[in-house]
């Protein structure tokens, strides 16, 4: 038995009403390229649309001018979508809130998950969207999964509740230990002021 093994999220492609309800959220609201538009291949009496999220992936909706938009809450039964979180800079996350207050859009505010800053609100149709920043930046070569995945294991060994800004800085230190090649035979911590 063998895997099949994934490189990536290739794109997400959710159900919506009409198509002029997914252009102003995904691209006036979001700010995601509306890149292209076809018939959905599976149903001819639906669109498809497609949405680029910031990293050449896709984000894609199947639009029907006959749905009405319903903006009760998606199902969050088991095997459904909670919600989709999307990557933001630390600039973009810093005006979240005023932004979204701009448009009266109702949200979360900003939570606090240690690692990452969030924010929540509902999409016009009820599916649950995260804004999600980042509070640090990997080594260079690495990713953000190499380092959550190294902050991880460090927080288990110390017994820490969740992954917090000394694992992350900590985690970071031994990554580029382990990859960066040095002269020094000792790279231990040292005092040059004493």
């Amino acid at each position: 038995m063998r895997k099949l093994q994934t490189q990536g999220v290739h794109h997400i492609t959710l159900v919506g009403a009409d198509r002029q309800t997914s252009i102003d959220f995904w691209e006036g609201v979001l700010g995601m390229p509306f890149v292209f538009e076809q018939p959905n291949l599976d149903h001819p009496a639906d669109s498809h649309l497609y949405f680029d999220p910031g990293d050449g992936r896709l984000i894609t909706i199947f639009t029907n001018e006959d749905r009405e938009v319903d903006s009760t809450r998606t199902s969050t039964d088991v095997g459904a979508v909670h919600h989709i979180a999307f990557a933001v800079s630390q600039a973009t996350f810093k005006q979240a809130v005023e932004r979204l207050d701009e448009r009266g859009i109702e949200h979360s505010g900003v939570k606090d998950r240690g690692f990452m800053d969030s924010i929540y609100f509902e999409d016009p149709l009820g599916l649950l969207i995260e804004l999600a920043s980042y509070r640090f930046e990997p080594p260079h070569g690495h990713t953000h999964a190499e380092v959550l995945l190294e902050a991880h294991k460090i927080r288990v060994d110390r017994g820490d509740g969740n992954i917090d800004q000394v694992h992350l800085a900590d985690a970071i230190e031994t990554l580029v230990a382990r990859s960066r090649a040095s002269l020094s035979e000792d790279r231990s911590p040292k005092d040059p002021y004493r």
